[in-house]
């Protein structure tokens, strides 16, 4: 299997292990929007909890340029790590939510 189709379905699939962990709530919906034409995964919620509007993207990563961009991380872990222990190195991985001065300064590619 070619890298992009690799990458892509590593990508799916962890969003998938983290909407059924998740689970599906009578007020919030859990999201998956997969893009592959342009490559933007996106995990979002929908709803409403205590007479408050719940829509957010938990998670959104894309891939450009043949690097994987964690674009946004609302987990406790951290999706990148994760990445990695699912074969993605970490040279190919972008913080894409952090600056490019605080980028040099961690394990993964800058951009």
């Amino acid at each position: 299997m070619d890298t992009l189709n690799n990458d892509r379905n590593i990508i799916e699939k962890l969003l998938h292990e983290y909407a059924d962990f998740l689970g599906q709530d009578d007020s919030i919906l859990i999201q998956l929007i997969f893009d592959r034409e342009g490559d933007h995964y996106l995990l979002i919620e929908i709803g409403w909890q205590n007479n408050n509007r719940i829509y957010g993207t938990l998670i959104h990563i894309d891939i450009i340029d043949g690097k994987v961009w964690i674009q946004q991380d609302g987990t406790e872990e951290g999706v990148a790590d994760e990445l990695v222990a699912m074969g993605i190195p970490k040279n190919r991985i972008v913080l894409g939510f952090k600056s490019i001065q605080r980028r040099k300064i961690t394990e993964f590619a800058v951009s």
